[in-house]
């Protein structure tokens, strides 16, 4: 059962059922819990469903040559690259000291309600409301630390699955 030797679409099955169960995990925590998502929490769970989507659809395609599995490879990859980016100035807007940076901006809703989507997308990744506050730990790690791990695991999943060569199975 070593999922490194599983065919491409078993592989890309998996990730997109790892996925589908960590945006399950965020719902549940906003719904179960209370922990309201911030603007880049809710770019992230984007990031997630779009990366989903093409494991999804990799997966149900299934392509037997290599540049197809090329391309969803990278289609993947750049998909966990952007996310981990979104990721990665979460955890810098949390480390900040208080007093530098203590959020990122008025709710989603009234953003875009008020502006075009590039200044909201401008708005959201500058960084002022909640993104600042550490709400929910695991293994002391926060939320957002934990998705740019996971985004780092599935960029570098997607360009294994994709790139990897398949051929016959050698005894030694």
């Amino acid at each position: 059962m070593n999922p490194f030797r599983w065919s491409f679409r078993t592989q890309f099955l998996l990730g997109f059922l790892v996925c589908a169960a960590l945006l399950a995990y965020a719902i549940f925590l906003q719904l179960q819990q209370g922990l309201e998502p911030c603007p880049l929490c809710i770019f992230q769970r984007i990031a997630f469903a779009a990366l989903g989507v093409l494991f999804l659809l990799g997966a149900l395609h299934g392509p037997r040559r290599g540049g197809a599995r090329r391309l969803y490879g990278v289609l993947a990859f750049v998909a966990a690259a952007v996310g981990a980016g979104i990721a990665a100035r979460h955890v810098w807007v949390q480390v900040m000291p208080q007093d530098e940076m203590a959020s990122c901006g008025p709710p989603l809703s009234f953003l875009s309600e008020t502006l075009g989507p590039f200044e909201v997308l401008r708005t959201v990744l500058t960084g002022t409301g909640n993104c600042g506050n550490i709400d929910w730990r695991f293994l002391g790690l926060s939320m957002p630390m934990w998705s740019l791990v996971w985004f780092v695991l599935f960029a570098l999943w997607a360009l294994y699955a994709g790139f990897r060569q398949r051929g016959p199975r050698k005894l030694f």
